[in-house]
């Protein structure tokens, strides 16, 4: 493993940290991705509080001596602080799930704009940081961020920050913060730590057949995720990037790159290749969703994230076997049960028009075959 200094505080970073945002769903699988990432060097752990199941899953995994070996990442959800009270009760909530007395990144999750930040300042926010600091209960205070650069440099501007998270890939390299973010943040002394650099695992496993093959005509034998991850790697500025890993194999992948990697090693050949598969991809996505779920549970019922995935599959299964996919995942959860109330798009990272693709969706998927395709299934699948 690789590490980088934080110039903020001294600290030693592995440069691949753990996401634990998709962990293992066996609580065995689990614990070992856990422990197994973290004998192997890795030293930075990410979580937040409205990640299911995550903050009591690594609670119960960095016990033995393994808590002392990681330095945690946490988030304070802005929205469900309406009152100071509120800081401390998300706060607490946390430290017992995660069996500890500190944590040693804690950040506003998902920060929208500098007015956001007043009116958390105003209701105590910064005070009761401090307090925090000096009783050791938390070593550094960030935010992360998944809008546009104009009002990520304001918030930039905002305070002295210990360090900041934004989403950073090829496919997304001038979006949301982007690359201007990235150098931005770093000239200003703040650090920066990489999320979604596989873009949700989409950079990784749900390419059209185009991008693929410009990969797979590549002299160096190299999976999609490990050209994205060398991507980020290559530039400088990055103290970590998350990884979200699901799985040893994925674990194991991601250690051996992270092994390898330099920054500017990638050749200008390579860097033509990352430009042709972005251009493919952006030709051939409908919707730019991560799959993060943060716009669950749908009031209504929809199964918003499936429903993207499923209008995205057109282009790389066909409509049919997408519309097959779409009736089988999203069965009794499909885009026409959408009220329109827009309690999705409040909490969607990458902005989208939430309500109008699934629109969309109903219109590409629930077409006239729909009804009669989907009896055909419920019959043969017994669903209810």
């Amino acid at each position: 493993m690789q590490y980088k200094i934080n110039p903020k505080n001294g600290d030693k970073l592995s440069i691949l940290a753990l996401g634990a945002m998709r962990l293992p769903k066996d609580e065995a699988e689990r614990m070992d991705l856990i422990r197994r990432a973290v004998d192997s060097g890795v030293n930075y752990i990410d979580t937040a509080y409205l990640y299911p199941g995550s903050e009591a899953a690594l609670g119960r995994a960095l016990t033995e001596g393994y808590r002392d070996r990681v330095v945690l990442a946490d988030k304070l959800p802005p929205y469900l602080v309406k009152k100071n009270a509120d800081i401390e009760k998300i706060f607490s909530k946390q430290l017992e799930r995660l069996q500890t007395d500190r944590i040693e990144y804690y950040m506003i999750h998902m920060l929208p704009t500098a007015a956001e930040w007043q009116r958390l300042c105003d209701l105590g926010l910064l005070d009761w940081v401090a307090e925090q600091k000096k009783a050791g209960r938390i070593k550094n205070f960030g935010f992360s961020y998944h809008g546009g650069v104009p009002a990520f440099e304001q918030l930039i501007d905002a305070w002295d920050w210990d360090f900041c998270m934004i989403q950073y890939n090829y496919y997304d390299e001038n979006k949301q913060a982007g690359k201007r973010g990235l150098r931005y943040a770093t000239e200003q002394g703040i650090p920066v730590m990489v999320m979604e650099p596989l873009r949700g695992g989409w950079l990784a496993n749900r390419l059209p057949k185009e991008a693929q093959a410009v990969w797979e005509a590549a002299s160096q034998k190299r999976s999609p995720a490990e050209w994205a991850l060398r991507w980020v790697w290559n530039q400088p500025q990055p103290l970590t990037v998350l990884s979200g890993m699901s799985s040893m194999e994925v674990l194991e992948e991601n250690l051996r790159i992270a092994a390898e990697v330099q920054p500017g090693a990638l050749t200008e050949e390579d860097m033509a290749r990352y430009e042709s598969v972005r251009n493919i991809i952006a030709e051939k996505t409908q919707v730019a969703c991560t799959g993060c779920n943060y716009c669950m549970p749908c009031p209504a019922g929809v199964d918003i994230p499936m429903c993207f995935t499923s209008l995205n599959d057109q282009a790389l299964l066909g409509k049919m076997s997408a519309q097959m996919n779409y009736i089988i995942r999203a069965y009794n959860h499909n885009a026409s049960l959408c009220t329109q109330c827009g309690a999705c798009e409040k909490h969607c990272p990458q902005q989208l028009a939430v309500r109008e693709e699934l629109k969309k969706v109903k219109k590409a998927l629930e077409g006239p075959t729909y009804k009669p395709f989907r009896f055909g299934i419920k019959t043969f699948m017994r669903l209810k």
